[in-house]
């Protein structure tokens, strides 16, 4: 069985945990606390970063690049565009999640609200709190003017860009920090993807010190 190295709350774990699911790959899951550079962790992925994935004999790192492999390896159901086109906008959207996203906002909520206190380094800066309560705003727009002119984010059918968006919104969802109400086209994407069988182990997640809010599994929040 494949094995995943993963911090619960890291939506780079979360988008890879969601592929597996969606492909009907069973995987064992192992939290890591992967911020004490445990040695055994570290000769896994030298980086000393989560996810890591340990299948097929392999020993993978990049969450990324673990979807791709996965892609490619196990091409049913389908997470990206047999297009070049629609590759393209998958991909753009995923960088977009993963490094615009996680810069101005996941890691200015979630890492100061959660990982600060997880780790033991100390309290949330308050003005990097307020910068991503601001910078989630724009992002939510975003999104809403992309389902305005499509069924999902990077086209008419689901890919790895709504898993990747889904995985930050997710994590920063547990720690109540998306307004849902700011656009109900957003929020009813949520309501779909959330509403998928891959989502399951997700909700079901549970982090010390950080009890789950009220709506978070609430499939008709």
């Amino acid at each position: 069985m494949a094995k995943l190295y993963h911090f619960p709350l890291s939506p780079f774990c979360r988008k890879v945990r969601l592929s597996l699911a969606e492909k009907r790959i069973e995987v064992e899951l192992h939290d890591e606390r992967y911020w004490e550079q445990d040695p055994d962790f570290l000769r896994r992925n030298p980086a000393g970063k989560v996810p890591v994935l340990r299948l097929d004999g392999m020993m993978m790192s990049e969450s990324s690049a673990i979807c791709e492999y996965l892609e490619e390896k196990y091409p049913d159901p389908v997470l990206m565009p047999r297009d070049i086109e629609g590759r393209y906008e998958v991909r753009r959207l995923v960088s977009w999640f993963d490094d615009k996203f996680h810069n101005e906002v996941t890691s200015k909520l979630l890492y100061e609200r959660v990982n600060k206190k997880v780790m033991g380094r100390g309290f949330p800066d308050s003005g990097n709190v307020k910068a991503g309560a601001k910078a989630i705003k724009y992002h939510l727009d975003y999104m809403a003017w992309l389902l305005d002119q499509r069924r999902w984010l990077a086209g008419d059918v689901m890919t790895l860009a709504d898993f990747a968006a889904a995985a930050h919104l997710s994590s920063l969802d547990y720690i109540s920090d998306v307004d849902w109400n700011r656009h109900e086209v957003v929020k009813d994407w949520y309501a779909k993807i959330k509403s998928r069988p891959a989502f399951r182990s997700i909700l079901a997640d549970q982090i010390a010190g950080f009890p789950q809010p009220a709506h978070y599994a609430d499939l008709d929040f």
